[in-house]
């Protein structure tokens, strides 16, 4: 609890046109990773366009860490098919909610988080302030793999008693 800054809680949306692993779909799920976590979505069989609507919550000690994850495609009789990967940053999150916003307006546009070379995102990612809360919406585009990305929702959570930001 002493290293603890916070917490990310990552609202796992949905996967788009993800690849086919199996004769004509997949039965695909998410893994985020960070440091030495690890947490998972569920399966959602027989869907190259997952509704996941998962949320994963990661313990944040250390702000320099990627974040990473791996889609896969769930086989019952042998290993799990990797589709794809991509990681993020949480410093331009973690920037935004380092300002003082409260009385702004809900819909205010913090920053924005341009795709590049350096990062997944497949499109400009907006932090916004929100229902007194600083979201940042993401598309990350799977690396090592044909075709899919994975739409995400990312929020601090503030944890009393913690060292936090």
């Amino acid at each position: 609890m002493e290293n603890l800054l916070g917490l990310l809680r990552i609202h796992v949306q949905r996967g788009v046109n993800l690849a086919v692993r199996d004769v004509v779909s997949s039965d695909p799920y998410v893994v985020i990773r960070m440091g030495k976590q690890k947490l998972k979505t569920r399966v959602i069989k027989k869907n190259v366009n997952p509704e996941w609507n998962d949320d994963l919550t990661l313990s944040i000690a250390d702000l320099s860490l990627p974040v990473k994850l791996t889609v896969y495609d769930r086989d019952t009789f042998s290993l799990d098919d990797k589709m794809g990967d991509a990681e993020f940053e949480i410093g331009p999150l973690v920037n935004a909610v380092k300002m003082s916003l409260e009385g702004h307006p809900n819909g205010t546009i913090i920053t924005k988080v341009q795709p590049s070379g350096q990062n997944c995102l497949s499109q400009e990612s907006c932090i916004i302030w929100n229902n007194g809360k600083v979201v940042q919406d993401m598309f990350l585009r799977l690396r090592n793999v044909e075709t899919g990305e994975v739409e995400l929702q990312l929020e601090w959570i503030h944890v009393p008693g913690s060292r936090g930001l």
